[in-house]
């Protein structure tokens, strides 16, 4: 709980420092020359006295209010993504600033995001966090523009909008990289069949990564489905059926992989003995809980969240330019979460 009887000039005094060292610590200023040992003990100082500034008198002063935005396209229903949220509201909380989240849908329209941005800003929001629930392309509203703006898992068609994305590419490589570790050649992939940056880079990733390896990537079997546990499993049943019968599989999503565990039961092949599969998303609820548990590829939705988060707070302070960072997205690692489902040929 704040105290509004103590001021900075006390925390200062507390900390036997100067009201100017209290100001650069407590609003994280990048350009102070303060030593480690004096930020930990002013913010020790202030969390003890209950010092919490006066958000008025600052946003008098500086015209910010402290507020950000973050528009999100079903992440807020989906645990899956929602990591992109949590992300966010930490890092926001660490620089002293708080989150207001409006949810909306990828299918609306653009009049309707427009208006859910203009909501955002009649707040007085001192930027704005657009969030997607997968990696796509996205016609921004115009009145985006008003305030600094970053996209989180999407890309602006418009090109000219500070974003981050996960390297879909390069988790593709991890994965089949995984399976070609294990001693896996005859390697098959599962792939989306939406016309989406993920369906083309993953695929882009496998086959350069099998051409790498000495074998024919433009000609390793590959099954197209919705990405979904059905589809998944409709294109692993087909996969499956080959008289070449790959020996792994690398597919799309979770879910996809778990409708190749369904193919893979009811065909008799034990899953890793006769049949090695990795996933990609890492969604826990499926990953976590496969038997055995699915070896999968992590989107960083955590890492994405608060990745934009910094930027655009920096933005706000004049400590960065976005239109620098605009000149293309940052793309960020997709990390191997190994569990049970690989193993080498015949094990």
């Amino acid at each position: 709980m704040s105290n509004k009887n103590i001021g900075i000039k006390d925390v200062a005094r507390a900390a036997g420092v100067s009201v100017t060292t209290v100001s650069h610590v407590l609003n994280d200023v990048s350009y102070a020359r303060v030593s480690p040992e004096t930020k930990e003990k002013v913010r020790a100082v202030a969390e003890e006295l209950g010092y919490g500034p006066n958000r008025l008198a600052q946003a008098l002063r500086t015209q910010r209010t402290g507020m950000l935005g973050l528009l999100s396209e079903d992440i807020a229903t989906t645990p899956h993504a929602g990591r992109i949220i949590l992300g966010a509201d930490e890092a926001a909380k660490r620089r002293g600033y708080n989150l207001m989240i409006l949810n909306t849908s990828a299918s609306a329209s653009l009049e309707s995001r427009t208006a859910d941005v203009e909501a955002l800003l009649e707040r007085r929001v001192d930027g704005v966090l657009y969030a997607t629930m997968y990696h796509r392309n996205v016609e921004l509203p115009a009145n985006l523009d008003s305030v600094p703006s970053v996209l989180v898992d999407s890309v602006s068609t418009s090109g000219n909008v500070c974003a981050v994305i996960p390297d879909e590419e390069g988790g593709a490589r991890t994965a089949v990289a995984a399976l070609l570790d294990a001693g896996h050649s005859r390697i098959g992939f599962l792939n989306n069949t939406d016309d989406v940056p993920a369906t083309r880079l993953r695929l882009q990733g496998f086959r350069k990564t099998l051409d790498e390896a000495g074998l024919d990537g433009g000609s390793a079997p590959v099954e197209s489905a919705p990405s979904e546990v059905h589809g998944g499993y409709e294109a692993a049943l087909r996969m499956l059926g080959r008289s070449d019968r790959p020996t792994a599989l690398f597919c799309y999503n979770d879910r996809m992989a778990m409708g190749a565990y369904r193919a893979a039961a009811e065909l008799g092949l034990a899953i890793p003995k006769e049949l090695s599969i990795v996933g990609f998303d890492d969604q826990q609820l499926i990953a976590a809980n496969l038997h055995p548990g699915l070896t999968t590829v992590a989107l960083p939705h955590y890492e994405m969240g608060a990745w934009a988060t910094e930027q655009l707070i920096d933005a706000i302070e004049g400590k960065n330019e976005l239109s620098r960072l605009a000149l293309s997205p940052t793309i960020l690692d997709c990390p191997l979460v190994v569990r049970d489902s690989i193993a080498a040929p015949g094990a």
